[in-house]
């Protein structure tokens, strides 16, 4: 590719968090960056923020909506003209007990982190293989690679994302296009401080080898790298982001007690 013709991405739940520092990093490295998210309101803040119009396209859409996903990209083309990376981070939760669920919260959820990814990707991958491929990156999460409480709906859906990633890569890389997910583990976003207790982040610090939260900008890197060519012979991978939360089991918190005392 000439190298006057900068690379764009598409950033979905871009408003904020993860999403947001994802957008930055891109922007960082002279991508052109097309921010998708459902809160028109806090989008518009969010390019504020940034202050880049004539690298930033703004797209207010649900990925649940096909309609809404397949107008949004025709906007991105409009503009951008090119695809070269997708990164589906939009997502949402329900924080409650598994029969205290509902069927309408458990559709929503699914349709928002499972279907979301998948109708982005269908209509991104043609995108993409019209410039000679590029790469998507799916956000998952250590739910769905662990079991916990209250996360039914939430970590079903981060589960089957997960696989989805891996069905995607073994069907698109005939096309160019890389597929893989990056994992966060618990991150220092405004969800996590809304709904995350002392007590809660306690047990967490208990529980993650590095004993601390990660930071936006943490995941931002993972999910870069893996849309650079740095990464070009990685495909079907699923990353977990969490300072070795999965990679642990019990006793922990009694090692580090035994390392103290001695």
């Amino acid at each position: 590719m000439p190298q006057d013709i900068a690379k764009v991405a598409l950033v979905t739940g871009a408003a904020r968090g993860i999403g947001l520092a994802t957008t930055k990093r891109f922007l960082a490295e002279g991508w052109q960056v097309a921010l998708l998210d459902i809160d028109g309101a806090t989008l518009a803040l969010a390019m504020a923020e940034l202050d880049a119009p004539d690298t930033t396209l703004a797209l207010t859409c649900d990925v649940a909506e096909a309609a809404a996903v397949e107008a949004a990209f025709k906007a991105l083309m409009q503009r951008f003209g090119r695809l070269d990376a997708l990164v589906n981070n939009a997502g949402t939760a329900v924080f409650k007990p598994i029969l205290e669920t509902t069927l309408a919260e458990w559709q929503r959820v699914l349709a928002v982190n499972l279907t979301g990814p998948f109708l982005c990707t269908q209509v991104a991958a043609p995108l993409m293989a019209d410039t000679g491929g590029g790469a998507i990156v799916n956000i998952t999460s250590i739910s769905g690679l662990r079991a916990s409480t209250l996360r039914v709906a939430y970590g079903t859906s981060k589960a089957a994302l997960a696989h989805l990633t891996k069905q995607q890569a073994a069907e698109l890389a005939s096309l160019g296009i890389r597929v893989n997910a990056v994992a966060p583990g618990p991150v220092d976003t405004a969800m996590a401080k809304a709904v995350h207790s002392p007590e809660i982040r306690a047990d967490y610090h208990d529980v993650i080898p590095l004993n601390r939260y990660g930071r936006e900008d943490e995941l931002a890197e993972a999910i870069f790298f893996l849309c650079c060519e740095k990464a070009s012979y990685i495909t079907g991978q699923i990353l977990a982001v969490d300072g070795g939360f999965d990679a642990v089991g019990i006793g922990l918190t009694t090692l580090r007690g035994e390392r103290r005392n001695r």
